[in-house]
């Protein structure tokens, strides 16, 4: 089963991302997107860390995400894999350029579709508020919401987290 897990900041996606990771019979390998730019990042990522149970396997990586997905995919039980999150790596996949970021971005969603283990993906909706007053800004909202609609249709289940708890958009 992909499941997908859309919410806003500190709505507690990551955390009910955890507990349907917890729930699946297969091992879990947490997969960090983020990239520690500064202390309030390093500090969050610590956070999280200390909060995943200690059996959880870790990846990190900030862009070739389909690399990740499709080495695990090779495993004779594929791990749950817990993607936290596509906000992060698609703000790191915009500063990479156009030609990594359409590279990356397609290929991801191919190892999704393909993948034969359990998938629990983390995403910001970010669709919900005001519009951008720079082109980036406005091109990050376009490019996640267009993301996040290509992994709710590839997707089994999507759940959005709003205040802590979770409102099943699909099926």
């Amino acid at each position: 089963m992909h499941t997908l897990v859309l919410g806003g900041i500190r709505s507690g996606k990551t955390a009910l991302a955890e507990r349907l990771a917890s729930d699946t019979n297969n091992s879990v390998v947490y997969l960090a997107t983020a990239t520690a730019g500064d202390d309030e990042m390093c500090a969050r990522i610590q956070r999280h860390q200390q909060q995943r149970p200690s059996a959880w396997g870790l990846a990190e990586e900030p862009l070739a995400l389909a690399t990740v997905l499709a080495a695990h995919a090779q495993a004779q039980n594929a791990p749950c894999l817990l993607v936290d999150c596509m906000s992060l790596w698609l703000s790191n996949l915009l500063h990479a350029g156009e030609e990594t970021f359409a590279r990356e971005r397609e290929a991801f969603l191919e190892q999704v579709s393909r993948y034969p283990g359990e998938l629990v993906i983390v995403s910001n909706e970010v669709g919900l508020g005001t519009i951008g007053m720079d082109p980036l800004t406005r091109r990050f909202a376009d490019e996640l919401g267009w993301l996040n609609q290509s992994l709710a249709a590839l997707s089994d289940k999507v759940v959005m987290s709003v205040a802590g708890l979770p409102m099943v958009l699909k099926p």
